[in-house]
């Protein structure tokens, strides 16, 4: 077992994060063990909290993680997907979804307790998420749209969430919903063309 001298402080947070969210994405929320990562890193579990303060820190830590690397994955996406931004970032939040399923589902499953919140570094690294969507949904808007758009592009990501978590679970195969990311992409759409996207013009794909 290794001794806290082994690591400086900020390398044994970095090592502990790094073992637990290989961990959510092998074993998920409902499986995760602290003592587990704590073992995964040469350490006891007690150091977890010298480190973090509580396990639900450390939770939380890596959950924003892997928001970091889902906007990472949206970048991508929009350098890569072409002329529709909309279609690509759409697309983007599924693929992400359907190749990490667990890490996408422990940011949603994880609820710090009562009293503890976030810090201000969590909060703004999570933001780069919904910020990268805002951008894209504020360029496609009329300049002059009398929409919050920050709100507006947080409500878009609330429907899209849905589709998405219908097909993570597998429950749109009950409902006989084919095409789900399509569906979603279609509800955007038409939702930014009532609010003057497009120009009056047909939105991509339609």
């Amino acid at each position: 077992m290794g001794r806290r001298s082994d690591h400086t402080a900020e390398e044994l947070r970095e090592l502990l994060l790094a073992k637990g969210h290989a961990l959510m994405a092998e074993t998920g929320f409902a499986a995760f063990s602290g003592r587990q990562v704590a073992r995964r890193a040469g350490y006891s579990v007690g150091t977890i909290y010298n480190v973090f303060g509580s396990l639900d820190a450390l939770l939380a830590a890596i959950n924003t993680r892997t928001f970091e690397l889902w906007a990472d994955w949206l970048r991508r996406a929009l350098a890569d997907g072409g002329e529709d931004r909309i279609a690509s970032l759409v697309r983007g939040y599924f693929d992400f979804a359907l190749a990490h399923p667990l890490l996408w589902s422990a940011i949603y499953e994880h609820r710090l307790p009562d009293g503890q919140h976030l810090s201000e570094d969590d909060l703004a690294r999570r933001a780069e998420l919904t910020g990268i969507v805002q951008q894209e949904v504020a360029a496609i808007l009329p300049a002059d749209t009398p929409l919050d758009v920050a709100r507006y592009a947080r409500s878009l990501i609330a429907g899209v969430h849905g589709h998405c978590s219908y097909v993570v679970t597998g429950s749109f195969a009950l409902l006989d919903e084919t095409d789900p990311l399509g569906s979603a992409l279609d509800r955007v759409r038409e939702s930014l063309a009532h609010h003057g996207a497009y120009n009056g013009a047909n939105a991509p794909g339609t």
